[in-house]
């Protein structure tokens, strides 16, 4: 994918980060702060670094070196957030994980639901990849409706899977394969083709929390 390029839904644009954007996504996580904490990502024992200039500079090594896709969300032409697809396996895998965040000013405006779409049907059309999974914490409604809406299917509870906001976080897992979505996410989505039921957490994960 050419830096230069992006995928477009209305006015939702997701496209490759560039270095130029450090500026506007750290104004976003930092006016934010209350909005995006409780679901950062975090390090054990290590402090939580705003050097966006660094963190891009990280993310597109990864993209050069084939490890994850780190794009851009924008609305009508502002920035509004990040979605990664990270930790890419290659080989009898060919899976990937996807993560994203979205200022609050931004949410409601179906931007994460529409960027993670488009995402996951480059990532089984252009880029070869078979299996996409979001992990998210049973706390995070927000998360929750984007999978419901693209009808991610559930995978089970995940202990203390994540590193979120200063601890060790259970996680739900949802995923799709590219046979569970011929026609595209993002046309499924649209036409009103997701499976109702797909992202239903059963009672007895929910209870085990």
């Amino acid at each position: 994918m050419d830096q230069a390029t992006g995928m477009r839904h209305g006015s939702i644009e997701l496209r490759l980060v560039r270095s130029r954007d450090a500026r506007a996504l750290q104004h976003e996580l930092l006016a934010n702060r209350s909005w995006l904490q409780p679901w950062e990502a975090t390090v054990p024992y290590g402090a939580v670094s705003f050097d966006m200039r660094l963190s891009i500079r990280r993310l597109l090594q990864q993209y050069r070196d084939g490890g994850g896709y780190p794009f851009v969300m924008e609305y009508e032409g502002e920035v509004a957030g990040q979605l990664n697809v990270w930790g890419v396996a290659r080989g009898s895998l060919c899976s990937a994980t996807i993560g994203y965040w979205v200022s609050e000013r931004f949410a409601g405006k179906g931007i994460t639901p529409t960027a993670v779409a488009l995402a996951t049907d480059a990532c089984f059309t252009e880029y070869g990849l078979h299996r996409m999974e979001i992990c998210i914490r049973p706390e995070n409604a927000a998360s929750l409706r984007v999978v419901q809406k693209l009808g991610f299917r559930y995978e089970g509870l995940r202990r203390r899977y994540i590193h979120i906001d200063g601890d060790w976080r259970d996680h739900y897992a949802f995923a799709l394969t590219r046979e569970d979505v011929p026609q595209g996410v993002l046309a499924r989505w649209l036409n009103g083709q997701v499976p109702p039921d797909a992202a239903t957490v059963p009672p007895s994960d929910r209870l085990a929390l």
